[in-house]
This record gives structure tokens, C-alpha cells and sequence, in this order.
């Protein structure tokens, strides 16, 4: 049975506690709360993915689902922490509408990579999702193009040793447990087209099982450690899985990936950012309304958590991503209610949240 400890929540902090099923807890620890880092102008709603860039900003996904009277919009958080438009993503031939998600940057060139999402063209499975690249020419973005396409759910993008990966939060829709995965592309080309069945697509790289009926998304957000092994987060789940490669890259972890790291307490595994200084995995609770920290022994303990929904003051409303600049951990807050989490009501503005790290 799935025991979920509450975190306590007061004037001068949240709690933070271990999470080891029935054991007993250890001694609370009170950390600062979040705080509003900076707020969306009010045609934008629904922030979602977020990378950081060479110069100390923060490329946003706004896709504006929860509103789809404005256009979608790709945002910068500058060092100052001012929001500016940054790049209009283009709309998908067959739907007219772009919906950009997870996004990362090439450390390489500077070029940034974002998943297009257009399973929320009609939230039916219809197999036009796509990753988009965006050139980037010293700080200005040029036109984006098509990189990969003919997915379900494109979702998290992450670059890793000269390839991009990519996960189908929805790959083969109708299997129960749901399989879902995880693409591989080379870079330096473009113009992939993974091919039905899609479970079979020679750039896979990993699949993953969702068990739960209820909400039909499985492999979500993605990150890597200092060895070069992946993590998967299964959002409906809550669970992590991870992945081992040989020398050569292939992988060599069997499929489905086994549970490598589960708590009672985490929900769902949205958004995951790997810290290298740390060795930590912050993770996106997105149905806890928290963020989890996960070593890698996988140990998960509370990191922050809020009992309210309405993001009041830069107060967590359904984490998504998660995202290290400094000593300052920001938080994209989605706030799209999900059957069976914490945040019940969409209100705007919406915003980025910041706990200070120190």
C-alpha cells in the first residue's frame, strides 16, 4: 500500500523528510519556502520545460494550454530575472498550433532543441509530435526547424554525448501496463522520422511500464549522471528507472527498465534535473505539489512541498521542472490539474517559483 507522508508546512519554512516506507522518520529539517522568481504577462499561462544557457539565463517553454487564445511563446528569464519573448515556436502544418514542452540547449553550439507536444492539438493520440531545433546565433534565435518527428507524446528532450534524447510520454496508446520510451538521435542532422509500431523504431533506447489507468502517461522527464547513465522519470507512477550503457553506447539495461528508485510519498516524476555538484536528482512531483531529491543510492527525500494550489506568492502550483542556476533551485509551475493531485483550479498569473539552495 502506498503511505504517503505529509510534509508540515508554517511561517518559516517547509519540512523536509525521509521517505523509507514504514521505518521511522528522522528528525525534520525546516527549509526556506518558495518565493515568486518572476511572474508570466498575463496572455501566457501553463510554463513548462526550461534549460539554462551559457550566459546565466533561462530558455521557458510556455505552450499555453491551459489558454490557447495567445499564441505559444519560447521565453527568456535573463540574469536579471526579467521575462522576455524570446522565439515564436511554429505552428504544425496538419494542426496550425505548436506546443512547446521540454527544451534543452547543445553546449556544443548553443543551439536550442524542444519537444513539440501536439497530442494537445485534439488529446488524442495522432502521432505528430515533434522535437524542433532552434539555431541560435550568439544570443538571437534563428528559424527553427523539424529535427525528429512522428511521435505520440514528445515530452523531455536532453542532450548527451553528441545525441539527443527524447521521451514518448505515450508511445504505444491502448497497452495496459502502457509501454512508453525513450528516442535517440544523433545531432548534426535532421529529418528523423521514427516509424509505427513504434516499439520497434531502431532509435529506441529504452521503454518503461506505467501501471497506473488512470492517467495514461508514462516515461516523462529525463536527465543523466556524471557516468553517463540515464534516468527516466514515469510520471503517473512516480517512479524512476534507470539505464546503463556499454562502451560503445549501446544500452544494456533490459526492457521494460526496472524501478530504480520509488517512494511512498512521490507521487509523480515530472520534470528531472541532475545536480553534478551534488550527485542529486531533483525531481518534479507534479501530483505531490513538491520536489523530491534523489540520490544516487535512490534514496528519495522531501525537498518542498505546499498543501495549497493557487501559487500565491510564488508558492508551488504542480511543479513540472525543475532547474539549478547558482544556488537557486527554479521551478516551473504548470498548473493544469491532473486527477488524483494536490492542485484542483487553473488561475493565472502563473509564474516561476525559486528556493534559495544556501
Amino acid at each position: 500500500m502506498r503511505r504517503i507522508v505529509r510534509c508540515a508546512a508554517g511561517a518559516m519554512g517547509l519540512v523536509v523528510v525521509m521517505l523509507t516506507g514504514c521505518a521511522t522518520q528522522p528528525a525534520p529539517v525546516l527549509l526556506r519556502p518558495a518565493r515568486l522568481l518572476a511572474t508570466l504577462p498575463p496572455r501566457h499561462n501553463t510554463p513548462d520545460g526550461m534549460c539554462l544557457t551559457a550566459d546565466g539565463s533561462v530558455i521557458v517553454s510556455v505552450p499555453n494550454v491551459n489558454n490557447d487564445s495567445a499564441a505559444p511563446q519560447i521565453m527568456r528569464l535573463t540574469p536579471d530575472n526579467e521575462l522576455v519573448d524570446f522565439c515564436d515556436p511554429p505552428g504544425h502544418p496538419a494542426t496550425g498550433r505548436a506546443y512547446p514542452f521540454g527544451i534543452c540547449v547543445d553546449p556544443a553550439t548553443g543551439d536550442l532543441y524542444y519537444a513539440d507536444l501536439q497530442w494537445f492539438a485534439g488529446k488524442e493520440p495522432n502521432w505528430l509530435s515533434r522535437v524542433i531545433r532552434i539555431p541560435v546565433h550568439g544570443s538571437r534565435p534563428g528559424k527553427p526547424e523539424v529535427f525528429a518527428e512522428g511521435m505520440v507524446v514528445a515530452n523531455a528532450v536532453a542532450i548527451h554525448d553528441g545525441y539527443l534524447y527524447t521521451t514518448d510520454t505515450t508511445m504505444m496508446p491502448g497497452t495496459y501496463p502502457l509501454i512508453t520510451g525513450v528516442y535517440r538521435f544523433k545531432l548534426g542532422k535532421s529529418g528523423y522520422k521514427v516509424a509505427r509500431p513504434l516499439d520497434r523504431d531502431p532509435h529506441l533506447v529504452a521503454t518503461i511500464l506505467t501501471h497506473n489507468p488512470e492517467v495514461p502517461f508514462g516515461a516523462d522527464g529525463l536527465c543523466f549522471d556524471k557516468a553517463g547513465n540515464m534516468y527516466i522519470g514515469n510520471f503517473a507512477d512516480g517512479t524512476i528507472h534507470k539505464v546503463t550503457f556499454d562502451a560503445a553506447g549501446k544500452p544494456i539495461t533490459p526492457r521494460p527498465a526496472p524501478i530504480w528508485a520509488s517512494s511512498p510519498g512521490m507521487r509523480s516524476c515530472d520534470g528531472l534535473f541532475f545536480d553534478h555538484r551534488t550527485d542529486t536528482i531533483y525531481v518534479a512531483d507534479s501530483l505531490a505539489n513538491a520536489v523530491q531529491a534523489v540520490s544516487l543510492d535512490g534514496t528519495v527525500k522531501l525537498y518542498a512541498q505546499d498543501p495549497t494550489d493557487t501559487g500565491a506568492a510564488g508558492r508551488l502550483d504542480q511543479p513540472c521542472e525543475v532547474l539549478i542556476r547558482g544556488d537557486e533551485l527554479i521551478i516551473s509551475n504548470f498548473d493544469m490539474p491532473i486527477p488524483g493531485g494536490v492542485n484542483q483550479t487553473f488561475e493565472t498569473p502563473n509564474g516561476l517559483s525559486v528556493i534559495d539552495m544556501k
